[in-house]
């Protein structure tokens, strides 16, 4: 993919490891000669590759990357790490070749090596689940940051160092490039990493090489289905974070029936919170007031301590991310009473969620929401949360990702229906699919809902933002989902520049709404 691509943080100050010891350290063949060969850091992206890199070959879906290894020796390259495969298509690269049968699923633990993660580690705290981890993430680094700790975060939406801050392309990292976006972390002295973690990052190994101190799950529900085969397979690769050369200590939400299964197979000590009243779980989380500023929450343990506080987005859903995130840091060793302290003496948990129900209007006018969320599931609470304060009319703005799984297109299609009053059907990332092919899977699902909304069709989405703000009037709201935070759309394998909030403030501005 070409474009507006993110950076890569490295280590600013790697001492340089030898290509041989890393061979001898890793139990590695080398083919060629490593004597002397010192590298400064790794990477699985040719395009990334910069002098003194030891580029990674992987064999790809299509390609293998040892096919480009002329090009990453061009660019830099002083030796090639790859599988025998690999190593037959690279043998005139001329530089060594460090082959491992599977260097994927070792790319962890070489990783950690080369960045020597685990020397003075921080805490790591991490995330999964359908929906829920971005928001918990930012939830957890947040209350870190009001106790003082010096923070570092790895999400969908942002990779943060601190105070700095740059734009994920992943929602987890390749191995090699969170290795060392942790050694860059710890050369700042963060003290606590918070990743979020993908059912692909578990089965693709991207997180290998790290022992969480905690780890959570958020929920499950209908996605990814085109990478897993059905929704058991599917909870099985989360459920893999919650083993014990994996994490040390997990908290689990009962709030969708996946949480039991996850309690189930993890062989780590867990605790359970649930905000629906599951009768099983340790923790509770109940509502005490809800409105577009803030939700306030009790959170209960069964021991009998409590606290009460706010979480700042709306949604009753995100009072249970947040809750989550305490108890995860209970669990880690976190004083409750130390942490109740700090949220009371700032009136609530302190975070910026950015595209997670993020308001992109000013007082006057419709409020206008954009949202990352893109599965039913997602689309169903958050729709809920808007029309709770929506005095007139609630409008939703979406599309769908293409390659990506189409079974839970009809849903969305229908959900959506179900949550409005008027709905806009447009376009997201098409990727290599037909714009018009994907619209219609989710006008069918729309369609199928007896007396449902006024269904508009419109691409592309620029258009569809500004018909969505012109059926707007004070009072109403307009919810647009999909793009979040990002600032782009993949459009043939091409990163466009697009921003969906940008998009929605113009529209406002267009239609006389100050924003």
């Amino acid at each position: 993919m070409t474009g507006n691509i993110p950076p890569v943080l490295r280590p600013e100050r790697l001492l340089p490891r030898p290509v041989a010891a890393l061979a001898h350290e890793c139990g590695l063949d080398i083919i060629g000669d490593a004597d002397g060969v010192e590298a400064t850091g790794m990477t699985v992206m040719t395009r990334e590759v910069v002098p003194g890199d030891i580029f990674i070959a992987l064999r790809g879906i299509n390609r293998h990357g040892a096919e480009f290894a002329a090009e990453a020796v061009a660019s830099g390259a002083v030796a090639i790490l790859t599988d025998p495969a690999g190593a037959e298509l690279a043998r005139d690269a001329g530089v060594p070749l460090v082959v491992a049968d599977d260097p994927r699923a070792l790319l962890g633990d070489i990783s950690a090596w080369f960045y020597r993660t685990d020397d003075d580690a921080p805490q790591f705290f991490g995330i999964t689940g359908t929906n829920g981890k971005t928001s918990t993430a930012y939830l957890l680094e947040g209350i870190l940051k009001q106790l003082g700790i010096v923070t570092g975060l790895s999400t969908t939406a942002e990779r943060h160092i601190g105070d700095m801050s740059v734009v994920s392309r992943l929602t987890t990292p390749e191995a090699s490039e969170l290795h060392a976006l942790v050694a860059r972390m710890k050369e700042h002295a963060v003290r606590a990493v918070v990743i979020e973690v993908s059912a692909q990052a578990m089965t693709h190994n991207r997180v290998s090489g790290i022992r969480f101190d905690t780890v959570g799950f958020t929920n499950l529900s209908h996605d990814h289905l085109d990478d897993y085969a059905d929704m058991s397979e599917y909870c099985d690769a989360k459920a893999r974070l919650f083993q014990p050369d994996v994490a040390r200590r997990g908290v689990v939400c009962l709030d969708t029936v996946w949480g039991e299964r996850i309690v189930a197979e993890a062989h780590i000590p867990v605790t359970t919170i649930s905000s629906t009243g599951h009768p099983d779980a340790q923790w509770s989380v109940e509502i005490v007031e809800d409105n577009p500023a803030y939700t306030e929450f009790t959170l209960t343990s069964r021991d009998g301590f409590t606290m009460t506080t706010r979480e700042p987005v709306i949604g009753r859903h995100m009072a249970a991310n947040a809750a989550l995130a305490i108890v995860m840091l209970i669990e880690a060793g976190y004083d409750p009473y130390a942490i109740a302290h700090a949220l009371d003496r700032d009136g609530g948990i302190h975070a910026h969620l950015p595209g997670r129900t993020e308001k992109v209007s000013g007082e006057s006018g419709p409020n206008v929401y954009v949202d990352f969320g893109h599965s039913p599931d997602a689309f169903e609470h958050t729709l809920a949360a808007v029309r709770r304060f929506t005095p007139g009319k609630t409008i939703m703005v979406f599309g769908a990702d293409g390659d990506r799984d189409a079974t839970k297109r009809f849903d969305m299609g229908r959900v959506a229906a179900e949550g409005c009053d008027i709905l806009v059907i447009t376009d997201h990332h098409p990727r290599f699919e037909d714009p018009a092919a994907i619209r219609a899977m989710l006008l069918e699902g729309a369609h199928s809902v007896t007396d449902g909304p006024e269904i508009h069709e419109v691409s592309p989405p620029e258009d569809a933002i500004r018909l969505a703000v012109s059926l707007a009037s004070e009072g109403d709201s307009i919810l647009w989902a999909g793009p979040g935070h990002q600032d782009y759309r993949d459009i043939r394998g091409v990163r466009t520049v697009y921003s969906a909030r940008d998009l929605a403030r113009s529209s406002l501005r267009e239609a006389g709404w100050a924003n």
